[in-house]
């Protein structure tokens, strides 16, 4: 008997600590920004993929916040200078719930990038790269000519 409370009781644990996402829609593009199509023949699409989200907190049964798939869309697009768009992705819906919980959109897809507003927002001109072991970029950052002189001393490149 007690084996089977005891089974019983992991068997609901288990049940209630689970997620789950939901795939609600795969697009080709999308945006929340004004996109002048008509220069559609300058734009570059971004060679990694990128992600943004928007969750809420459930504490006992009471949502801190109601989730917004555009603030998901523009923390995505935002994450990339003179990004304008996402293409060929997906947007789902995630949730899990057990006296304390999530609830929100996550978006993925690659960036569309205006070469016009990425020069004009670019916040000082340097950029930290990462290369996965391939020698592809997996990640950049812009930074401070500060930090950029420190990496490069670090990696005894002066």
């Amino acid at each position: 008997m007690k084996g089977l409370l005891l089974s019983l009781a992991g068997g609901f644990a288990l049940f209630a600590l689970t997620g789950c996402t939901q795939r609600l829609i795969d697009f080709t593009f999308i945006s929340t920004k004004n996109v002048d199509l008509s220069r559609a023949a300058a734009f570059e699409r971004a060679k990694t993929r990128i992600n943004g989200e928007d969750i809420a907190h459930i504490i006992i049964c009471i949502p801190t916040n109601i989730p917004s798939m555009k603030e998901a869309v523009d923390r995505a697009i935002e994450k990339v200078p003179g990004g304008i768009a996402l293409v060929d992705g997906v947007l789902s819906h995630y949730g899990w719930w057990f006296l304390y919980g999530q609830n929100g959109y996550i978006i993925e897809g690659t960036p569309i990038i205006d070469p016009a507003l990425a020069n004009a927002s670019l916040p000082g001109g340097h950029i930290v790269c990462t290369l996965d072991s391939d020698g592809q970029v997996a990640e950049f950052t812009y930074v401070s000519p500060e930090e950029y002189d420190a990496v490069k001393a670090a990696y005894g490149l002066e």
